[in-house]
């Protein structure tokens, strides 16, 4: 048998208003507003590699689960979307604990800055510093499979919760920020087995700690702070 290895690096640093996987969209395109920012390495920064990439409106990003390089990995995974408590094959999943660590995800495209090397984008599920190991455009002719099954998808959706942001804390962001912490609160951030409606929650997002709780199906920012005067 012939085994053919490959050593691969980053092209590109992912930046993101959500430094913490906890509260990271589970899917990309669900939060359609959050926005981040495609920062190329050194290494690769030749501004004619982006020349064209102006007349595409979504692209594909290849990246790297960072933080869980180190996780143990099994043939079994349990989706959130099924509660956390059944198990499907993980390649019937789109789990981040997988035997090569890769991610793909499809986001729009807002911005190509040639000049400064980046690319803005909307949509992303991915946290600050992930490393982009390769962006393809999307083609809709043969990325789009309207009719094509989705698996345990097809029967369970996402529960959004109500979210409450007293008008105090939401002078804390322009409007458009707001309106995207209440899309990525109402995915549900916290861990499927925990449903303690006591427990209070901290979320990083552009720069504070959002702090909240859960009630019934109800989460309600209690507050929220600067991530410098956090603890202190």
């Amino acid at each position: 048998m012939y085994f053919c290895s490959m050593n691969i690096e980053p092209i590109a640093f992912f930046r993101s208003p959500l430094t913490s996987k906890f509260g990271v969209p589970r899917q990309s395109g669900i939060v359609s507003e959050l926005r981040g920012k495609i920062v190329f390495t050194q290494a690769y920064q030749h501004a004619e590699a982006l020349r064209g990439l102006e007349d595409y409106d979504y692209l594909w990003m290849i990246w790297g689960f960072s933080e869980n390089v180190d996780a143990q990995k099994h043939p079994t995974v349990r989706p959130p979307l099924l509660g956390g408590n059944e198990r499907v094959g993980v390649w019937a999943s789109r789990s981040p604990f997988r035997p090569n660590n890769l991610g793909l995800s499809s986001v729009r495209i807002a911005a190509v800055n040639a000049e400064e090397m980046t690319i803005e984008v909307m949509g992303a599920d991915l946290m600050d510093g992930t490393p982009i190991y390769d962006i393809k455009p999307y083609l809709a002719y043969v990325d789009s499979h309207p009719e094509a099954r989705g698996g345990f998808t097809d029967n369970h959706h996402w529960q959004h919760l109500e979210v409450v942001v007293p008008e105090e804390l939401c002078r804390l962001f322009q409007t458009a920020d707001v309106e995207v912490l209440r899309q990525t609160l109402a995915l549900d951030p916290r861990p499927h087995y925990q449903q303690d409606a006591t427990r209070q929650y901290g979320m990083p997002f552009m720069g504070y700690d959002v702090r909240f709780h859960v009630e019934g199906h109800t989460l309600t920012v209690d507050a929220i702070a600067a991530a410098d005067v956090v603890g202190k």
